[in-house]
């Protein structure tokens, strides 16, 4: 059982980033304006009326722009994640598997190599070889992450693997691959779904921040990030252009850490004996 405020982070979390879910699944196929128009005549409108978050410097409809802002950064943020779990998660596994070996050790140096690059500064390579795009972007994230899972994998799968029900599949004959999938993995599970949620949030943030400098979404598809950038010298005439697309970004990560946290009080025994 979760204690009461742990319950509530976990409700408004679940609620905040199912909004943002929603928003972008609606805007697959139906938004209220079109956002490749331009409207000069009703630019930078305040919030009210027939567009209910206001207008851009190009008389675009906000709610329209944010929602498809929302389909983007979540896109990208969960291809990311996907793509460090696909690939880190095996790799936490194999490391974890040979315990301290050769195997193990050039893993963990080459997701050490990883992090000496960050995010930005690969998406800048990848981008420099292959353009500015949403899909680089997320390739970008996604390569960052994968060190990320196969740390969290390989700690949550070494402890499991000196249990004597392992050793016990070592002596019926069980390999390392069949152990790891059969037996450490869906142990370690609950340790990659609070993970990913994290990543997660941290990919809009990373996409965002992509977009902003122009190396993430390319017009005219909108993005959380460009629509900021955008919006930068307009903060003073028309503050609501930057304080909506700001508030998707802020409200979506907070759902998702909120989320997470829950996740993790739900999902961790240990935690839940010390807070019950």
């Amino acid at each position: 059982m979760i204690p009461g405020r742990h319950r509530m982070g976990l409700v408004a979390g679940a609620a905040l980033a199912g909004i943002a879910l929603a928003m972008a699944l609606v805007s697959a196929v139906w938004t209220p304006f079109d956002v490749t128009g331009v409207d000069v005549a009703n630019r930078l409108l305040p919030p009210g009326g027939v567009h209910p978050l206001g207008t851009d410097h190009l008389g675009r409809d906000l709610l329209s722009m944010v929602m498809i802002g929302a389909r983007t950064s979540l896109s990208v943020a969960l291809l990311a994640v996907g793509i460090g779990a696909g690939i880190g998660v095996p790799l936490g596994l194999a490391a974890a598997a040979s315990r301290g070996g050769w195997l193990d050790e050039a893993i963990m140096r080459a997701g050490d190599l990883v992090f000496a690059f960050p995010a930005l500064v690969t998406a800048i390579l990848i981008t420099a070889a292959l353009g500015p795009s949403a899909m680089n972007a997320m390739l970008a994230i996604g390569i960052f992450n994968i060190p990320v899972f196969a740390r969290v994998t390989r700690a949550g799968a070494l402890p499991l693997w000196t249990l004597d029900y392992i050793r016990a599949a070592e002596i019926a004959g069980k390999g390392p691959a069949r152990i790891s999938t059969e037996h450490i993995l869906p142990n370690v599970a609950s340790l990659l779904i609070v993970q990913g949620t994290i990543q997660f949030a941290l990919g809009i943030l990373a996409e965002a921040g992509l977009s902003y400098v122009g190396l993430g979404a390319q017009p005219p598809t909108p993005s959380w990030g460009r629509m900021l950038a955008e919006a930068q010298t307009m903060v003073t005439l028309a503050p609501h252009v930057a304080v909506v697309p700001g508030l998707a970004i802020v409200l979506t990560v907070l759902g998702l850490n909120l989320l997470g946290d829950g996740l993790r009080d739900a999902l961790d025994p240990r935690l839940k004996a010390r807070l019950t």
